[in-house]
């Protein structure tokens, strides 16, 4: 994702996409919101189109945890053992 980044010239200081957290937390939502417009209207989606979505989805969280210094391998581990440990009603 970095060298797609850089070779975009998005991480320049005069970027029209700059690469900050905030823009990157903002288009991981608005991406995320892309994957349910396909199950707008309908129980399925496209596998074709699904994938294309969560791949953008993917690389917009893995360059928010880069950029933040998140590493999100061991806060998915992290997480995982909370969740373990958690109970749900019902």
């Amino acid at each position: 994702m970095h060298a797609f980044v850089a070779a975009k010239g998005w991480y320049a200081p005069d970027s029209a996409r700059p690469q900050t957290p905030r823009n990157l937390a903002a288009s991981l939502a608005i991406e995320a919101a892309e994957v349910l417009e396909h199950y707008q209207w309908a129980d399925s989606a496209a596998p074709a189109e699904l994938a294309g979505e969560l791949a953008d989805v993917a690389l917009y969280l893995l360059q928010l945890a880069s950029v933040t210094g998140i590493d999100l391998e061991q806060a998915i581990l992290d997480k995982l053992k909370v969740n373990y440990e958690r109970q749900w009603p019902g």
